[in-house]
């Protein structure tokens, strides 16, 4: 709702707006952009007005919903579920991201697969062959060596390192 009193106030004709996505009738000027944008961003939101930006958002999201928010993360070749879900070739996306973001897809990939792991060790239900198979990593092996070279520690550590902070905090 409040993207559409803005955009009214603002005098922007628009034809839907879900989801994130507004498609409005007539360009805008720059001063709209700016009001928008600046309104926008007092309510945490965002402006994406480059096709490219908004396209690396979308690989963004993606990927954090298959890593983070789905119970079960099926085994998929993320190159053909980007390119799937969203009608390029996954060089054309390979390429943007990388542009973009100043990484590639598989290092975001990797980050989000590592933060991912970090939650599940803080939350104690799963053992590490558990969160291994959970993200279809090869071995225990491969997530602990990939767990160090991003964190700078092992998962046991990191666990055990959680596990007295939060012991430490109940004690106070």
């Amino acid at each position: 709702m409040l993207v559409k009193e803005e955009l009214k106030r603002i005098g922007l004709n628009y034809v839907v707006v879900d989801l994130g996505v507004v498609d409005v009738l007539e360009p805008m000027t720059e001063a709209q952009r700016v009001l928008l944008q600046k309104s926008l961003f007092k309510s945490g939101l965002e402006l994406l007005d480059d096709k490219r930006a908004i396209l690396v958002d979308k690989i963004r999201t993606l990927i954090i919903e298959l890593i983070h928010y789905t119970e079960e993360i099926p085994k998929v070749n993320y190159s053909n579920y980007l390119s799937e879900h969203l009608g390029y070739d996954y060089t054309y996306l390979a390429n943007v991201f990388s542009e973009v973001k100043g990484i590639t897809i598989q290092q975001f990939i990797i980050i989000n697969k590592i933060e991912r792991v970090k939650e599940l060790l803080v939350y104690d239900e799963l053992s590490l062959t558990e969160i291994s198979y959970l993200l279809h990593y090869s071995s225990v092996a491969h997530l602990s060596n990939q767990f160090k070279r991003i964190t700078g520690l092992s998962p046991s550590f990191y666990k055990d390192i959680k596990t007295k902070r939060k012991g430490n905090l109940e004690n106070m």
